[in-house]
């Protein structure tokens, strides 16, 4: 039925409608209680689709999801629509819907002449409630009062749990002020970030809506923001992914003994589980270990991997530990590689002998970093033997060694020559 061009006289007829379904419930409900708590076996969300103002001979798109609520298989078997001024997609009917499983329906509205016209989509089939009737509602226009940037708004891909946001811009591209009464978002899981309303937007004025996607479930999913006043629908849709995990190994990554200052690499993979997932980012508990050859973000597809090198170059003797955290959209957003080394240190000596003295009770050992320089003893206590070991040489000196005799009333004879040089690698 087509009502007089007129924004407030669908909005009236509508709500007589809701209040009448409202009674009529209540008077089932007082009649049987069980006849009020039966539980449709198949929904669309959502239930209902409101074109809004759509200009004649134009057409609008608005998506609806049909889905098998209940624990056996529905056959749909007839798709029916009552006007002419709305189609829907078409699918291959019969169709088997599985326990759990849903179909996109994709609705246009293509309106003929100016004015609000309504309608209804009739889905039969074998489910508990054999006909699922989704309404439909849209208004011819002339002109658009307003324009949206984009007309529809695609989220993409987006991960259950988290939330994409896109910016609508909305512009008065009348010849005079529209006033935005109210800005509703309909579909699971879009939202909106809305101004203060009413508002008025002057000519040529605009506003920026920010709409937000957190799917609840996996597939696709359709929704619109319908600004009354103007009476504007914006199209909505988005895909929920599942949320992957991600997987490192091995773990731990151990690099056994590594000497001091020098670089041990070893080769580490990460792997997307269940969905895809994206890395945006990898830090190190410690400077000593290192990511080599990573660039983020990083999507690793659904079954994939990814390998790297992590390097570890330690700056003290002992053992050591760390661990690399790889932030991403995985449900382990904080995936964490657990990293083991132990720095060591090479330990060089030197080992001293000469010749023995007469009538000598000892010897002293003297050691200098420069031929000519200043010579220190370096044995605590006098040695009785030939022979000393310094174990108190480090890497890449070069030292200088001598050695006197001391006898038994204490005289100490002059350091021998010339020096020993011993250099250390």
């Amino acid at each position: 039925m087509r009502l007089p061009q007129s924004i407030n006289q669908p909005l009236s007829v509508r709500t007589v409608h809701f209040l009448t379904i409202g009674l009529a419930i209540l008077m089932f409900g007082l009649l049987s209680v069980s006849a009020g708590a039966a539980t449709q076996q198949l929904t669309s969300t959502p239930p209902a689709l409101r074109f809004g103002a759509t200009v004649t001979g134009q057409t609008e798109s608005l998506l609806t999801t049909v889905t098998n609520t209940g624990q056996t298989s529905v056959t749909v078997s007839a798709i029916t629509v009552s006007s002419p001024e709305f189609t829907a997609s078409q699918l291959s009917l019969p169709l088997v819907l599985v326990a759990g499983q849903s179909v996109d329906l994709s609705v246009i509205f293509t309106p003929t002449a100016i004015g609000w016209t309504g309608g209804t989509i009739k889905i039969s089939s074998n489910a508990s409630n054999p006909t699922l009737t989704l309404q439909l509602g849209g208004t011819g226009v002339s002109s658009e009062a307003l324009t949206a940037s984009p007309s529809a708004a695609s989220f993409g891909q987006v991960a259950i749990g988290t939330t994409a946001t896109v910016p609508v811009v909305v512009k008065n591209d009348r010849s005079w002020s529209v006033t935005l009464s109210s800005i509703t978002a309909v579909g699971s899981g879009f939202s909106l970030s809305a101004p203060t309303l009413p508002l008025t937007l002057a000519v040529g004025q605009s506003v920026t809506l920010n709409v937000a996607f957190t799917p609840k479930s996996a597939g696709a999913v359709g929704g619109s923001l319908f600004v009354s006043g103007p009476g504007l629908t914006i199209p909505l849709t988005g895909t929920g992914t599942a949320t992957g995990q991600l997987v490192v190994g091995p773990t731990p990554l151990n690099f056994g003994n590594v000497a001091v200052g020098t670089t041990e690499t070893e080769p580490m993979t990460i792997s997307a589980v269940g969905a895809s997932v994206t890395v945006s980012s990898a830090s190190s508990s410690s400077s000593q270990f290192a990511l080599s050859g990573a660039s983020f973000p990083l999507t690793i597809a659904a079954g994939q991997s990814q390998s790297f090198n992590v390097a570890f170059t330690p700056q003290t003797s002992g053992a050591l530990s760390g661990s690399l955290t790889f932030g991403s959209n995985a449900s382990d957003s904080q995936a964490l590689e657990s990293l083991t080394g132990t720095g060591t240190v090479t330990v060089y000596s030197v080992s001293l002998f000469w010749n023995s003295s007469a009538d000598v009770v000892g010897y002293n050992v003297y050691r200098s970093t420069a031929t000519n320089g200043t010579y220190a003893k370096i044995n605590p206590t006098l040695e009785a033997n030939t022979a000393y070991t310094d174990s108190t040489v480090v890497a890449g000196q070069t030292y200088y060694y001598a050695a006197t005799s001391v006898n038994s009333t204490g005289q100490e004879s002059t350091r021998s020559t010339p020096p020993v040089q011993a250099m250390v690698p």
